[in-house]
Order: structure tokens, then sequence, then C-alpha cells
């Protein structure tokens, strides 16, 4: 019966260890998307505002669209009443 050498448990352990600290973490916004009572209480956790999939910010003159926004899909499902310009984009900040 052939058994392994410890030298090569240690780099098997050494290698497994580099992976699992190479891999990200959860983002803190990754938990179940919540409804808001309002925009402030939504930019607490979306600082931008919060958009669905294609949700482009609509703004009239020379004012620059916001494209730091949050796009979350059930997040924006949950919260579209906050979007008052039908945008896509629930709660943009300025």
């Amino acid at each position: 019966m052939r058994t392994k050498s410890k030298t090569s448990t240690k780099v098997a352990v050494a290698v497994l260890l580099g992976v699992a600290a190479a891999l990200p973490s959860a983002p803190a916004f990754a938990a179940a998307p919540k409804k808001y009572v309002n925009c402030t209480a939504l930019q607490h956790d979306y600082p931008h505002g919060v958009a669905r999939a294609g949700g482009t910010d609509k703004v009239k003159g020379k004012t620059k669209p916001v494209t730091t926004f949050t796009v979350n899909p059930a997040a924006y499902n949950l919260n579209k009443r906050l979007d008052g310009d039908n945008d896509g984009v629930a709660c943009e900040r300025r």
C-alpha cells in the first residue's frame, strides 16, 4: 500500500487554503431584498438608488444622468413605487 508523503499533504493543504482565501466574500447587500418606506430609507442601503436590469436615469436639460446606482432587479421590483419618473431607477441621487 502506498502512502502520501507529509510534504505532498502540506502542499495540498496550502493550495486549498490559498484558493479559499482568494474567493470573494459575499457583499453586505446580498441579503434578501426588502421593501422600504421611502427613498431616504432605501438610500441607506443603496446610496445612489436601485435599478432593474436595463434601467437608465432619465434627465432633462444639461443634467448628467446618475450611473452609480445598484442594479438589483429583485430590490427594484419590491420598491418600484419609489420610481417616480418610471425610468427603471428608484431613488436615484444626484
